[in-house]
């Protein structure tokens, strides 16, 4: 109870007087005063805890997973926030969890980062994994793919009993969910939706994983994703239990699964994969999701994932990009849209972002000339290298390292429809400042 209220507190403490996000304090804090409350909360969820792990997509997906559950009249433990490491997974428990110290909840959706599944799954086995994607991201944090990927099998094989529901269409998440031996499920897009022919974009699945022979690629999606087979071995993408079909990215998404169409108002082929993971794991876990079109009509992405805010007569959509395979499906989206539009991209280097910036030459930023920019601003701490990236497929630039000031200029000078791409630690802070934007307006 103690730890309970002592995480509520600093909680409401960090972000009414700080005006920070307080929810690593609170799972901190509980953990120091009760260092098994994890254990015990998770204990007390009625029905099946659900993680989602992978490089892209894992707050969306989760979210939506949360958002689906809670569409099937399930009481819910969810990290909302994005906060994915062992301090934040505690902290979605405690503070969920009554002044008196116990949780009312059918079900848990807890977005955890790869290389802290390592330090959760001691507290809790979970009932169902959602395995998104695995790209490259951050070299000085995760290392090379395979260090993820041995990491992954390894925890994954302390929980026997865990269904992965993995994505089945790129190969390197396909590859571990069958070499570590779970129960999974797959889901995926069997039909070539869009020619990613011209694409220059890192294909990290071109080699086997089990015996290092050329993969051949009867189509790609993007990135590795696609439909696949090895030229020497038996390994190939597995059979798809959630297949997408008839998939539609003009005018919001839709596809259609199990003889159900699924419409929802979002930009971003991307977007079919988190929508699809979303669904796949609560049909896995035996629900109808009947009211799974409902959820996705009042389903509000948030926490800088394609969130929309009106100010000044400007319409601002700002997007979090983190690593070559998000930032080339960031670029996608926002060619969509074909009317002029403003771009600010900022970029940071905080130990959080990965100090190493090299991955920004991996990203396809040559396809903004033909993305009718009224103008491309760069922001953040390390704006001259962005500034120089694109100097170097002939993009002209502005130089503005405060983000507020980068912003408010285009609000002022701009053409009223501004897309904001920001890298990970730079999202909290510029999500704040167009939450307080908005609600001067």
């Amino acid at each position: 109870m103690l730890a309970v209220w002592a995480a509520k507190c600093a909680e409401k403490i960090s972000v009414r007087v700080f005006h920070r996000q307080g929810v690593t304090w609170a799972g901190k804090i509980a953990l120091k005063i009760c260092p098994n409350i994890l254990s015990e909360l998770a204990a007390q969820v009625r029905e099946d805890i659900f993680i989602v792990c992978g490089t892209n997509g894992k707050t969306t997906t989760n979210n939506m997973l949360c958002a689906a559950l809670k569409a099937e009249r399930k009481k819910v433990v969810c990290n909302h926030t994005g906060s994915n490491m062992l301090n934040g997974v505690a902290a979605a428990f405690v503070l969920s969890a009554g002044w008196g110290g116990s949780l009312d909840a059918d079900c848990a959706s807890i977005e955890i980062d790869e290389a802290s599944t390592k330090r959760v799954f001691p507290y809790f086995k979970p009932d169902y994994m959602v395995l998104t994607n695995l790209f490259r991201d951050q070299l000085d944090r995760y290392g090379e793919i395979d260090i993820t990927m041995n990491l992954l099998k390894e925890v994954m094989q302390t929980a026997p009993d865990m269904t992965v529901i993995v994505n089945g269409d790129d190969a390197l998440s396909a590859f571990l969910a069958m070499d570590a031996g779970n129960p999974f499920i797959t889901y995926g897009i069997s039909e070539k939706v869009v020619d990613d022919t011209d694409s220059h974009e890192i294909r990290e699945g071109r080699f086997c994983k089990k015996c290092g022979a050329v993969m051949h690629y009867n189509f790609y999606h993007y990135s590795q994703l696609g439909d696949y087979t090895c030229t020497v071995c038996d390994f190939k993408r597995p059979e798809i239990r959630y297949d997408a079909s008839g998939v539609q990215v003009e005018d919001g998404l839709s596809f259609t699964v199990e003889n159900r169409e699924i419409h929802a108002d979002y930009k971003g082929f991307y977007n079919v994969y988190n929508i699809l993971a979303a669904y796949a794991a609560v049909r896995s876990a035996g629900m109808t999701a009947e009211h799974f079109n409902e959820m996705l009509a009042g389903f509000n992405p948030e926490n800088g994932r394609m969130e929309e805010f009106q100010i000044k007569g400007t319409k601002i959509v700002l997007n979090l990009a983190k690593n070559p395979a998000g930032f080339n499906q960031n670029i996608s989206a926002v060619m969509q849209d074909d009317t002029p539009k403003d771009v600010i991209i900022v970029i940071n280097d905080n130990a959080q972002d990965g100090t190493d910036i090299s991955w920004l030459w991996d990203v396809d930023f040559d396809r903004f000339r033909d993305a009718n920019a009224n103008s491309i601003t760069v922001s953040g701490i390390r704006c001259q290298d962005m500034r120089l990236r694109l100097k170097y497929v002939d993009i002209p630039s502005m130089l503005e390292e405060d983000v507020t000031k980068a912003i408010l200029e285009r609000i002022e000078n701009g053409c009223g429809n501004l897309y904001v791409l920001v890298n990970y630690t730079a999202l909290f802070s510029t999500h704040t400042v167009l939450k307080k934007m908005e609600g001067q307006k």
